[in-house]
C-alpha cells in the first residue's frame, strides 16, 4: 500500500508538470495562430478582432474550416481515430500521434475563428498523457496502479489540462470529481487539486494570473435575488435544450467525405455572420465580455441576435464535423440571455446588467454540462469573483440544475 501511495504522489506531481507544459503549448500555440489568422492579441480587454476587414474574417475561418476538416477526415477514415477521454478512461488506448494532431487541429480551428470552445483539446492532451505515463511505468517495472488510481489519474490529467489553460485549479478539480471520476473523496480531491495545482502554476508563470472574463465590482444586493431566480429558470431551461441540442449534433457527425463540405460551409456561415457580428468568431469568449461590458438598452437586439446566433452556428458547427468544448460557449450564451433580462427589468431595479449577464453565463453553463460545482467555481475562478457572489450565483446554478434536469429526465 505504501508503495501504491508512492507512485500515485510521484504521477500526481510528475503529470502536474507534463500537462502543465502541454496546456501552456496549446494557449500559446493558440495566441499565434490568431496573430497569423486575424491579426491580433487576445486579451480580456481586447478578446475579438475588430481592426481586419470582415472579408480577412470570413478567409480566416473559411481557410480553417477546409484544413480541419481534412485533418480530421484522415483522423478519421484513414488511421486508427483518437478515442475520447470517457473511452480512455473505460481502458481504449488513446494513440499519442492521432491524439496529438486531433487535439492540434482543435485549437488551431478556434484560433481561425471557428465557433467551439477551446478547452476539449487540453483535457484530451492531459488525459493522453496520463495514460501513457502509466503505460511507461508499467514498462519500466516502476509499479502497478490498481484500476480506480489508473482512471483517477486519467482524469485528473483531464481536468489539470483545463485548469491550465483558464487558470482555474478548483474547476480542474471539480471537473475531475464530478464529471469524469464521479467519486468525490479525501483521495480523488488531494490528486486532482493537486495536480491541478501545479498545472497552473506552471501555466500562470508565463501567461500570468490576470482574468479571463473581466466584471464589475458592484456587491450583489438582495434585491437581486428574485431577478436570479428568473435568470436561473429561463436559462435551466435553455442549458437542457442547448445540451440536448450539441448530444444530437456529435451523433449526427459525418464519418465519411461529407465532412470535406459540410464543414468548411459551417465556417463559410461563422465568416459571414462574423462580417457584421465579430463577437461570433471563437470560443465565446468575446460574446461572453461583450454582455458583461452592456450598460443600457441600446444592445437589445444585438444581445439577442448574439444569443441565437451563437447557438446555431455552435451547434451546426458540431454537426458539420468539428471537435470541440462547450463550456464557453454556455457561457456565451447564458450571459446573452442574463444580459437582455438585465436590460429589461432596468426600468424597474437599478441592478448592473453585468450581475444578470454573469448569472446567466454561470446558469447555463451548470445546465448544459450537467455540473453544477464545476460550473459555479469556474465562474468564480475565472472571474476573480469574491464571497459575496456566492449566495446569488449558488442560487442561481441550484435552480437552473433542477430545471434542466426535469427537461433532460421528465420521467425521474
Amino acid at each position: 500500500m505504501k508503495k501504491e501511495n508512492a507512485i500515485l504522489t510521484i504521477s500526481t506531481i510528475g503529470l502536474g508538470i507534463l500537462v502543465g507544459i502541454s496546456s501552456l503549448l496549446l494557449s500559446l500555440f493558440l495566441n499565434l495562430i490568431e496573430k497569423i489568422f486575424l491579426h491580433f492579441d487576445e486579451t480580456a480587454l481586447q478578446p475579438i478582432v475588430t481592426g481586419t476587414p470582415g472579408s480577412a474574417r470570413v478567409a480566416s475561418v473559411l481557410v480553417g474550416g477546409i484544413i480541419s476538416a481534412v485533418i480530421w477526415w484522415v483522423l478519421r477514415t484513414k488511421v486508427t481515430p483518437p478515442t475520447t477521454i470517457e473511452k480512455g478512461l473505460s481502458g481504449e488506448k488513446m494513440p499519442l500521434v492521432q491524439t496529438a494532431l486531433h487535439v492540434i487541429t482543435q485549437i488551431f480551428y478556434v484560433g481561425t475563428g471557428g465557433s467551439v470552445g477551446r478547452e476539449l483539446a487540453p483535457r484530451e492532451a492531459g488525459a493522453m498523457i496520463a495514460q501513457k505515463w502509466q503505460a511507461g511505468l508499467v514498462k519500466c517495472r516502476l509499479g502497478i496502479l490498481s484500476k480506480d488510481d489508473t482512471h483517477l489519474l486519467m482524469a485528473a490529467a483531464a481536468g489539470a489540462g483545463f485548469a491550465g489553460v483558464y487558470n482555474a485549479p478548483v474547476t480542474g478539480m471539480f471537473f475531475c470529481v464530478e464529471v469524469l471520476f464521479k467519486k468525490i473523496s479525501l483521495r480523488s480531491v488531494s490528486v486532482s487539486l493537486t495536480m491541478s495545482i501545479i498545472a497552473t502554476l506552471i501555466s500562470d508563470a508565463v501567461k500570468g494570473t490576470a482574468p479571463y472574463y473581466l466584471v464589475g465590482k458592484n456587491a450583489f444586493q438582495a434585491q437581486f435575488l428574485p431577478i436570479a431566480v428568473l435568470i436561473a429558470i429561463l436559462c435551466g431551461l435553455l442549458g437542457a435544450l442547448f445540451r440536448k441540442s450539441f448530444k444530437w449534433a456529435e451523433r449526427q457527425k459525418p464519418r465519411n467525405s461529407k465532412m470535406l463540405w459540410q464543414l468548411p460551409l459551417a465556417s463559410l456561415l461563422t465568416g459571414l455572420v462574423s462580417i457584421n457580428f465579430p463577437q461570433i468568431m471563437g470560443n465565446g469568449r468575446a460574446l461572453a465580455q461583450f454582455s458583461f461590458n452592456t450598460t443600457d438598452n441600446h444592445l437589445l437586439l444585438i444581445l439577442l441576435f448574439g444569443a441565437i446566433a451563437k447557438y446555431l452556428v455552435t451547434v451546426l458547427t458540431i454537426r458539420a464535423g468539428a471537435f470541440g468544448g462547450t463550456l464557453t460557449p454556455s457561457v456565451a450564451i447564458g450571459g446573452a440571455v442574463g444580459a437582455i433580462i438585465g436590460i429589461l427589468i432596468l426600468p424597474f431595479m437599478a441592478i448592473p446588467i453585468w450581475q444578470s449577464a454573469l448569472l446567466g453565463g454561470c446558469s447555463l453553463l451548470a445546465a448544459s454540462q450537467q455540473a453544477p460545482l464545476m460550473a459555479l467555481f469556474m465562474i468564480f475562478e475565472v472571474c476573480h469573483l469574491g464571497s459575496m457572489a456566492l449566495v446569488p450565483l449558488g442560487l442561481g446554478v441550484a435552480i437552473a440544475i433542477a430545471v434542466s434536469r426535469l427537461v433532460l429526465n421528465p420521467s425521474n
